[in-house]
């Protein structure tokens, strides 16, 4: 692919495809699953856009290539940059101090000089890729260095960044030794989005006091003249193909197959999660299983099936974590369960989205309680697969989706009592009760897709502002 043609470009820590081997050995490439490729798609195709990100193979180099009509450009990491980058500074650093430290966030100042350095790789591939003139969307935390980097290099960008996840008020953000980087970083962008309002305010309030720029509401006021916008664009999915498989023939068999190796039982509640420590699952377990042991619900009419998809395991909370949930569902199956009926069905595995569709339909009970969620976007595909107006939401306050659907049965995931109580009312609602909640949560759902999230931002994004001649103060010598 020649440089510099790409009117419109995706830069992303990873490539929206995964590499499939045959058994004959010939390599194929898959496009992955994920709301993000399929509202971009459209844009890209249009555009003649490109997408800028990791292949997923360590220590390897390819060449840019093109995979079902777009344009990919692959970005290597050698196995180290692994390991510090991705692996240390992005998720042993931001991850757990962007959610609001449920676990201690790390801070190696080596992990810090891999991701400044990589950092710098993405943005040196972006300033190569796109067109004069281009508008280019860099995505989420491993990036947050992009947008100033590529304004350095390439100042006739119109650059868009967006947070996938939450953004931390100024008490946690602080502990970062490297708070004011992060912060310039992200105003390289002309506009930086974030799921709820709340997390634009606070980025704004830390520029405001770190950086010492003048702000005005979501507007950030730079010395050159140039204003940035710091707003929440809430993330969606593509609810027609979710409705589409839901109400599919193999979808509509595979859901009346599962039901039945439950045992049919009244109520089949379901969690579908990455295995990871913000979302959550020791506290829901513990809930189901004190339900059980109490006698408020029996093990014949209700099953729990957790499905915990395989989720950095070269990390070691993750391995603890998985070790932690292994014994948990061990010892709660052992305690209250009987032979032949077990109540927690624990499914440490991916599946592709029809499976899920099917679990989505099955399920009476979707519980999604995490501890802190930018969105959750398990809580949008179970609504969107609901379009029998039935099934019952259990959802936490501490999910970004929260603040949209609002007719969930809502709980916070830290108090036990208030979960088992939020269960119960679940399993307990009228048809009549859960179609009123569920037709207002779906007409949500439906009027804000991810469509309309990508239109938003780019609209947003390209909508051009005077420059203004707001003086910079002195930022009383923080950093």
């Amino acid at each position: 692919m020649a440089a510099g043609l790409a009117e419109f470009v995706v830069i992303a820590n990873r490539l929206p495809v995964d590499r499939y081997i045959a058994h004959d050995g010939a390599v194929t490439w898959r496009t992955s699953p994920g709301g993000l490729v399929t509202a971009l798609e459209p844009v890209m195709r249009r555009k003649g856009g490109a997408w800028i990100g990791w292949h997923g193979a360590p220590d390897e180099k390819l060449k840019p290539f093109e995979h079902d009509g777009l344009r990919l450009v692959p970005v290597p990491l050698s196995a180290q940059e692994v390991e510090e980058y991705y692996e240390g500074f992005s998720n042993g650093t931001l991850w757990p101090l962007y959610h609001d430290v449920i676990a201690p966030p790390e801070f190696h100042r080596e992990w810090w000089d891999s991701y400044v350095d990589v950092n710098h790789r993405f943005a040196a591939c972006a300033a190569r890729v796109a067109k004069r003139g281009a508008t280019v969307w860099v995505q989420d935390y491993q990036l947050q260095l992009v947008p100033s980097l590529l304004r350095g290099l390439r100042p006739d960008l119109r650059i868009g960044f967006f947070l996938h996840i939450p953004f931390p008020p100024r008490e946690l953000f602080t502990q970062l030794p490297w708070r004011r980087q992060i912060l310039e970083g992200l105003l390289g962008a002309d506009l930086v989005g974030f799921q709820l309002p709340g997390a634009a305010q606070n980025f704004v309030r830390l520029v405001r006091e770190r950086v010492g720029h003048k702000t005005h509401r979501d507007l950030i006021y730079l010395p050159e003249g140039r204003t940035v916008v710091a707003r929440a664009f809430p993330i969606s999915i593509d609810v027609n193909a979710f409705e589409q498989l839901a109400r599919s023939e193999n979808v509509t068999a595979r859901c009346k197959e599962i039901r039945e190796s439950l045992g049919n039982p009244k109520h089949v509640l379901l969690s579908i999660d990455r295995l990871d420590y913000t979302k959550g699952l020791r506290q829901r377990l513990r809930a189901f299983g004190e339900l059980i042991r109490d006698g408020s619900i029996d093990v014949d009419d209700a099953v729990f099936v957790q499905v915990a998809t395989p989720s950095r395991e070269r990390v070691d909370q993750y391995r603890i974590l998985r070790d932690d949930i292994d014994r948990l569902v061990g010892r709660l199956n052992g305690d209250v369960g009987r032979i032949g009926q077990q109540p927690i069905t624990y499914l440490h595995a991916s599946y592709p989205r029809e499976e899920m569709a099917a679990l989505y339909r099955a399920a009476d009970v979707m519980v999604v309680t995490p501890l802190r969620d930018g969105m959750n976007l398990v809580a949008k595909e179970y609504v969107a697969c609901r379009y029998d107006d039935a099934g019952a939401l259990v959802l936490s306050e501490f999910a970004g989706a929260a603040a949209e659907l609002r007719q969930a049965y809502r709980v916070n995931p830290y108090d036990i009592n208030g979960m088992k109580a939020a269960l119960m009312e679940a399993m307990g609602a009228e048809p009549r009760e859960q179609a009123r909640r569920m037709k207002t949560m779906r007409k949500t759902v439906i009027e804000n897709d991810i469509d309309h999230w990508a239109t938003a931002f780019l609209d947003e994004l390209n909508f051009e502002r005077p420059s203004h001649d707001k003086k910079m103060r002195p930022a009383r010598g923080r950093s």
